[in-house]
């Protein structure tokens, strides 16, 4: 084995291992434990986190955030990376924001001139565009680790109608139209809701829960797939020509767009109930263009805003 094939061997090693001794590595690789110092002080000049202790118990150790090994790409899958993360350049508010920044820079540095151009053409010519939908979630990336740590968390929520303070035990995190939800179990409302994270104004504790106690899902695709034909509402749109094209542009509702040959179009699908009102706000300004046939929560919902409207506008103090 060549000294760079070790070293790389090392990396992945003391990744997998996290604590060890020189003897372990001198045993492991068959080599001195002088080399096996050297191959570390090399490693550790390249910027790999490594701390040691002395004494009868001490030893190396990684730090919290450690470096991975090197990894070989073919150019297409260089290119892939780029192409992947050109899909998330359009979410203002993602877990690991800066990390990504950082760590495009560093790949994109490592790469030969003409896949750097190649990229930096990708770039230039192919998005993937998203209206803009956007609320400040400065609170992402909290959240995001009391999902992946499976912890409850009591925050303090921000509703369209009122703020409260209650304890969730979350399934997931998803995005959809440019914004963050926490599908999870309410312990106040002894039900699973969804909570927009843009909603939630401070994590107030955090703290494990007693598995099996609650009816929690293993993962949020699992929760998804469960979800996708429960609470849900058949809506029935009847559109005009401009309606359609209104339509085209907002993808949740695009899904069960039909448009017929003279141009016009109906909204022929199921959505959850909890999507009801945000369908009433989206086609309100349609006026005459947006037809609803069913189902008569959204009617009634229709009813209600114009309602207020007619109060605030129409009707003289």
């Amino acid at each position: 084995m060549s000294k760079a094939e070790r070293l790389i061997e090392m990396m992945i090693t003391i990744n997998a291992k996290k604590d060890f001794t020189v003897g372990e590595l001198a045993h492991e690789f068959s080599v001195s434990k002088r080399t096996i110092l050297r191959d570390l002080q090399e490693l550790e000049q390249a910027g790999f986190p490594l701390y040691s202790e002395v004494g009868a118990a001490g030893g190396y150790h990684i730090l919290k955030e450690r470096i991975l090994p090197p990894i070989a790409f073919s150019e297409n899958e260089a290119k892939a990376i780029f192409f992947a993360c050109q899909a998330l350049q359009y979410h203002r508010d993602l877990p690991f924001e800066q990390e990504t920044i950082s760590v495009l820079k560093k790949f994109l540095n490592c790469l030969p001139f003409d896949i750097q151009n190649s990229i930096t053409q990708i770039q230039n010519k192919v998005v993937f565009w998203i209206p803009d939908r956007h609320c400040d979630s400065p609170l992402l990336k909290s959240m995001f680790l009391v999902v992946i740590n499976r912890h409850a968390a009591t925050i303090r929520y921000s509703s369209t109608h009122s703020e409260s303070t209650r304890t969730i035990i979350p399934i997931g995190l998803y995005a959809m139209n440019g914004l963050w939800y926490c599908p999870a179990y309410c312990t106040t409302a002894n039900q699973a809701r969804v909570f927009r994270i843009d909603r939630i104004k401070e994590i107030i504790e955090e703290k494990p829960y007693p598995k099996g106690k609650y009816p929690i899902p293993m993962s949020i695709q699992e929760y998804l797939e469960k979800t996708e034909f429960q609470n849900d509402s058949h809506i029935k749109i009847q559109l005009t020509s401009i309606g359609v094209k209104r339509c085209e542009s907002e993808c949740l509702l695009a899904n069960g767009l039909k448009t017929f040959p003279t141009g016009d179009g109906i909204i022929d699908m199921k959505i959850h109930h909890t999507a009801l009102e945000w369908v009433a706000d989206y086609i309100l300004p349609f006026g005459s263009n947006a037809t609803v046939l069913e189902p008569p929560e959204l009617i009634k919902l229709l009813q209600q805003k114009i309602s207020e409207l007619y109060q605030q506008y129409c009707i003289p103090e």
